[in-house]
């Protein structure tokens, strides 16, 4: 069977399990990291689909919206799948455009046990 519909080239599909940032499974080491995500990114969906992704990814941490209208993500989990979700959060939703991303280490915030979309401004 042939697919109707080409994927873009760039399509990677997501894997179908969901895995939580305490999950034994993987034991690869945690690290974090903070986005500061600039273009077209409030009011078209960012935050959701920042959301969806490290869900699926199994990042803990946070996405929220800043008053200089950028997108601020502060993620924890293994070196994959922060480049991972980087490479996700460079795309954005369709409705996004992204001029920018900023990228920084940071030290492992043990309150967060789940990916969740915070007030920002």
């Amino acid at each position: 069977m042939f697919n109707l519909y080409p994927l873009p080239h760039s399509f990677s599909p997501l894997p179908f399990t969901l895995y939580t940032c305490l999950d034994m499974a993987k034991p690869a080491p945690k690290i974090a990291k903070k986005f500061l995500i600039a273009g077209r990114v409030q009011g078209v969906g960012y935050r959701y689909f920042a959301e969806r992704v490290a869900a699926q990814l199994g990042i803990c941490g946070y996405v929220k919206n800043l008053w200089d209208g950028n997108v601020e993500v502060y993620a924890i989990g293994s070196a994959m799948a922060l480049d991972e979700l980087k490479r996700h959060l460079a795309e954005g939703p369709r409705s996004a455009r992204v001029t920018a991303i900023d990228e920084s280490d940071e030290p492992v915030d043990t309150r967060y046990n789940r990916f969740v979309i915070e007030g920002g401004w």
